[in-house]
């Protein structure tokens, strides 16, 4: 990590070197400057640090001048001797106030606020296959037998997946059942929680199928599939209503 140092203090400058190499000896100070004309120069022709530790008042003024002349949207640590730019401080990127002397279990504290709030430069292409380690396998097709022949069903032409004299079967968008070698409890694991919801012990229907839903008796609630009449009543379960609810109401 890349840190700019403003102070005028010499001494105080290299006191805050030597604490962040004990805080983190990844840290790497890339200049230490000593006032706001030698900074805003400096901010002008060089690429932004990840984090930058300013003194406040410095040799030429106040290193709120600074902020004036160029577009900072670093975060910074800001280090005096004086507690009463503390308000001014915290509107400008500030992440910590620390008052001179600084100690060391005071910048440690500082930068881990740092680390919480401002996350370091992210490898997005490398957190997304963490995600998706992490995340279930939706599944996306079906396979099922016609006969002797073989036929793959994307799971969003699925309508809904039944059981039927102990049997399972999915109803597709065409008005077709086929049988499936799964059982409703491994199929409820293996799909998109977002676009099916299982409304009771023999029924998971899905999101875009749903046609209507009516009032049943006893505040249970019918689902009306598309191309599903004449066939059994899908009932939403008691338990299951108000979760159902939720569920359509994302």
């Amino acid at each position: 990590m890349k840190v700019l140092i403003v102070e005028d203090e010499r001494s105080a400058a290299q006191k805050l070197i030597r604490l962040l190499k004990e805080v983190d000896p990844h840290i790497q100070v890339i200049a230490v400057l000593a006032s706001v004309e030698e900074t805003t120069v400096w901010f002008h022709r060089n690429p932004n640090p990840d984090l930058i530790f300013m003194d406040i008042q410095l040799e030429d003024g106040i290193s709120f001048e600074i902020f004036e002349n160029c577009e900072i949207q670093i975060p910074v640590i800001f280090t005096t001797a004086y507690d009463e730019y503390t308000l001014k401080a915290f509107k400008v990127n500030s992440v910590d106030y620390l008052l001179k002397p600084v100690s060391g279990e005071e910048l440690r504290k500082a930068m881990d606020k740092f680390y919480l709030f401002h996350a370091q430069k992210i490898d997005y292409a490398g957190l997304k296959t963490i995600i998706r380690q992490f995340q279930p396998i939706v599944k996306e097709r079906f396979l099922i037998k016609i006969g002797e022949h073989y036929k793959s069903v994307a799971t969003t032409a699925i309508c809904a997946f039944y059981i039927l004299e102990r049997n399972v079967f999915i109803f597709t968008d065409t008005g077709k059942n086929y049988p499936l070698d799964y059982s409703l409890d491994k199929i409820e694991q293996m799909i998109d929680s977002h676009l099916f919801f299982r409304v009771n012990r023999n029924f998971i229907v899905y999101f875009y199928a749903i046609q209507d839903v009516i009032a049943y008796s006893s505040k249970r609630l019918k689902i009306i599939l598309y191309n599903w009449e004449g066939r059994e009543e899908i009932v939403v379960s008691r338990e299951r209503v108000t979760a159902f609810k939720r569920w359509m109401d994302r």
